[in-house]
């Protein structure tokens, strides 16, 4: 078990610093997911290229999820600090290269970079979350964590319109530099390792396979997000190619001195069901985050920007719900939270399939706040459980995976739902864009209109139907989670204790 006789040795002073240092670096991978957004027609307009549009998203979103199990095992056998550390400085080369683009193309490539880079932040600082405190401080600094990316949801959007209103859409971009260095820079001094003997060896093959795997898999579904896209011949051919990839992948662990993703973090129950539940979940999340907005506007006729804020109750509610839920996992265990948190998401996505029209926009922002609030003890409680019944030296890969589960059931999730989407409104041809583009609506003819809207409203019921189905799956695997308190051992306060006595002069200031 991950126990007290694990952790960092550092003071209390020290792990402030690194707290500051990796919450810096999750507010750059929070902030980038909403200012960028944005900024977009700004920089489409400059650069040109609408028809790359989304493959600024795309490439951003494949190389940040692919490399995450990657940075997990490179900090597991290099430590914590020098990885995270990299992980900054190619996001800030990506932020930097982004902001000199002069086209659509090099714009792309650099935002592939700057995910390379993004796929270190967010799971890197859980890992060293875990690595510095104690259970009960751990659960309490997760839900600090969660209001990060609360934060960055109201105040994105706002921070990327002003500077590129006021300054430039560049400096969308060049404003990480810095931010990115300070983070860096306080790990650096704070964070203080043990010093590793011996010389990793590093599965040079696995990884290499994982990668061309995952990648292939989400540019399949990314790109082929119709079901006729989806039964083409190449796309079958790529898909056969997947599984073969990943049972080549199967046999190389199993050989390997010291593999990627260790096939042994499987029989931990804990973990197994950490990874499972996630993915489904993630499949739910991204869901509510892609196709509420789409309902509010394609259907209620609202704005853009009514539609984009309709997701801060339910992001708040997260946020709220993951430091509630922080408190109760001591006393009550992971079981009782993760079920009650699935319990949520379920009415909520139970009340989303049976939204109308004419159901009052109040209650639209209780649903999403319910499932908000279910999210946020999932998620939390998931990662904490999975975190702490594995040793120190697989904290990284565990943390890593439970990252990576959600980000590809979200991705897969979103692009089988976007099929669905498409085959409801098939016959409909070029028409269904005009839902969304107030000024097309109101050249449209009003039974045109009006039916549009029903079939989108019909095909939104389904696809959220569809999400508490597999919601109500995940409850079912989240049953095997062991019942009890998340074991909390007096080890971790002795240490605790002990770590406070460090006196000063044996270490440098931060």
């Amino acid at each position: 078990m991950h126990n007290g006789t694990s952790m960092l040795p550092l003071s209390p002073r020290r792990r402030w610093a690194v707290t500051i240092g990796v919450m810096t670096g999750m507010l750059l991978a929070a902030l980038e997911a909403t200012v960028v957004g944005t900024a977009m027609p700004t920089i489409v307009a400059a650069l040109g290229g609408l028809a790359h549009y989304s493959w600024v998203f795309s490439a951003y979103l494949l190389t940040s999820t692919v490399t995450v199990p990657i940075w997990g095992k490179l900090s597991d056998l290099f430590g914590r600090r020098p990885m995270f550390q990299i992980g900054i400085a190619v996001f800030v080369l990506g932020s930097a290269a982004c902001g000199f683009a002069h086209s659509m193309t090099f714009l792309i490539v650099a935002r592939a970079v700057q995910g390379l880079g993004a796929g270190a932040l967010v799971p890197l600082a859980m890992t060293i979350i875990g690595d510095i405190y104690t259970l009960e401080q751990r659960a309490k600094m997760q839900g600090l964590f969660s209001g990060v990316w609360g934060l960055a949801s109201v105040v994105g959007p706002l921070i990327g319109g002003f500077i590129t209103d006021q300054w430039s859409w560049r400096w969308v971009f060049y404003l990480n530099l810095p931010v990115g260095i300070a983070a860096a820079i306080i790990i650096g001094i704070a964070l203080v390792e043990e010093k590793r003997e011996e010389r990793p060896k590093i599965d040079y093959a696995g990884a290499f396979v994982l990668t061309a795997a995952v990648t292939i898999l989400l540019l399949v579904f990314t790109e082929g997000s119709s079901p006729r896209a989806l039964l083409e011949p190449g796309v079958l051919a790529l898909m056969v190619l997947v599984v073969v990839l990943f049972a080549l992948f199967a046999r190389i662990e199993r050989r390997a001195p010291d593999p990627v993703v260790p096939f042994s973090l499987f029989r931990n129950r804990v973990v197994t069901v950490s990874i499972i539940v996630g993915f489904l979940a993630g499949v739910a999340m991204f869901a509510a985050i892609t196709f509420v907005p789409l309902l509010a506007q394609g259907v209620l006729g609202t704005s853009a920007t009514a539609a984009g804020s309709l997701l801060t109750p339910l992001l708040l509610s997260w946020v709220l719900s993951s430091i509630v839920g922080g408190r109760l996992l001591i006393k009550l265990g992971s079981r009782p939270l993760v079920i009650a948190g699935l319990a949520l998401m379920i009415a909520g996505f139970f009340a989303l399939a049976a939204f109308h029209k004419t159901t009052p926009w109040s209650v639209l922002v209780f649903d999403l706040v319910i499932i908000g609030a279910g999210l946020g003890l999932v998620m939390l409680t998931l990662l904490i459980a999975a975190q702490h019944s594995v040793p120190r030296e697989q904290l990284g890969i565990t943390t890593s995976l439970n990252q990576f589960s959600r980000s590809i059931g979200g991705a897969l999730g979103v692009a089988l739902l976007g099929a669905v989407l498409a085959s409801g409104l098939a016959s409909f041809s070029d028409n269904p864009n005009a839902l969304v583009n107030a000024e097309a609506r109101a050249h449209m003819p009003q039974a045109t209109l009006v039916q549009l809207q029903h079939a989108l409203e019909g095909t939104l019921h389904n696809i959220f139907l569809i999400c508490a189905i597999i919601v109500v799956l995940s409850l079912l695997f989240a049953l095997a989670l062991p019942g009890g308190k998340v074991e909390s051992a007096h080890t971790e306060r002795m240490m605790m204790a002990e770590m406070t006595t460090i006196d000063a002069e044996h270490e440098p200031e931060c």
